[in-house]
């Protein structure tokens, strides 16, 4: 069983103390001083960020599913082609020079739309400053990964007016938060820790399953699973793996099954759950299961990446890998210049 004198041995800079502060950070980033925005006639926001910026696309992308306004998550270079005076475009780097988001910012500042930044500082805070864009100044907390609910929670914050989300269930996700907290975080290094019992578990290539409304979750575990415990992983959608990714499980292979399951999963998508289920236990392949928390989506999205991130975290260190470098990011960074 893990201990906390080998968290420390080998999560060097101390990531997982950050982790910890999750539910704190959170609350103080929602209330926050941070001027808010009111842009008009609004129905189609673009959210562009590359990494642990472009999770937090993903997560507003299924805040906003049910709404009226169109959503689109930019991973790359280009702004789409829908882009009008109707349009918000929300970018967003962590650290401030992520090359692809300030490309889109780039195009977005010659375009009719309207905008707002986010970062810690640096090339996007200067562009925006020069070009008068709105810019909100975000400080990093040891990496972007681990800056995840401060930004979270101050796009949360600063975009208020702009879109349709109730401020009870910003609430409500933090006090679900402090409550996970309690089951993963360093405190309780014991077999009633779901993380550390996931971490675990895990060998092999993790193949994470993911119903309507939990792709977020499901992008942002496989990321930090890259990220955190340098493993290879994939995801799927529940729904379209019965169509193709089921027919893989004929042959034997060193791949470890994850189900994400929601708390209130459409009824198709339980009945695919149970089948997916059976096939598993008939063909003898070992799976686990990690259910969403009750109640909003939000809730539902930041405690799933809550107890899955902190999984990758003891993932690493049970492998005797620090999770915090990501030399071959800085490789890639180092040629694009």
């Amino acid at each position: 069983m893990l201990n906390l004198a080998t968290l420390n041995r080998y999560d060097v800079s101390g990531m997982y103390k950050i982790y910890d502060k999750w539910p704190e950070i959170a609350k103080e980033s929602y209330e926050s001083d941070q001027d808010t925005v009111d842009f008009k006639d609004i129905d189609h926001v673009v959210f562009a960020g590359m990494g642990g910026s472009g999770a937090l696309g993903d997560i507003f992308s299924a805040i906003l599913s049910k709404t009226k306004i169109h959503v689109a998550v930019i991973k790359g270079y280009h702004l789409p082609s829908t882009v009008d005076s109707h349009t918000l475009v929300v970018t967003t780097s962590i650290s401030g020079n992520t090359v692809e988001t300030l490309s889109v910012l780039d195009s977005a500042y010659k375009s009719k739309c309207k905008i707002v930044a986010f970062s810690s500082g640096d090339k996007m805070q200067k562009y925006c400053t020069r070009n008068k864009i709105e810019h909100r100044n975000i400080p990093q907390l040891h990496s972007p990964r681990s800056s995840f609910t401060r930004f979270l929670y101050t796009i949360l914050k600063v975009l208020g007016p702009v879109l349709p989300v109730k401020k009870s269930d910003i609430l409500d996700s933090i006090k679900e938060l402090d409550r996970t907290r309690k089951q993963i975080s360093s405190a309780n290094l014991s077999l009633k820790n779901p993380s550390l019992r996931l971490a675990e578990w895990i060998s092999g290539i993790p193949v994470i399953y993911y119903p309507f409304g939990l792709q977020a979750a499901a992008i942002r575990f496989k990321n930090s699973l890259q990220e955190n415990a340098k493993k290879h992983a994939m995801i799927e959608d529940i729904i379209e793996a019965c169509h193709n990714n089921i027919v893989s499980w004929e042959k034997k292979d060193n791949v470890k099954p994850i189900l994400l399951e929601g708390a209130d999963d459409y009824s198709k998508t339980k009945e695919r759950w149970k089948i997916l289920k059976e096939y598993f236990e008939i063909n003898k392949i070992d799976y686990r299961e990690v259910c969403s928390v009750n109640g909003c989506i939000i809730s539902k999205l930041i405690n799933l990446i809550y107890l899955l991130d902190y999984s990758t975290i003891y993932l690493a260190v049970l492998s005797r890998v620090d999770p915090s470098p990501t030399k071959s990011i800085e490789y890639m960074k180092s040629k694009l210049v």
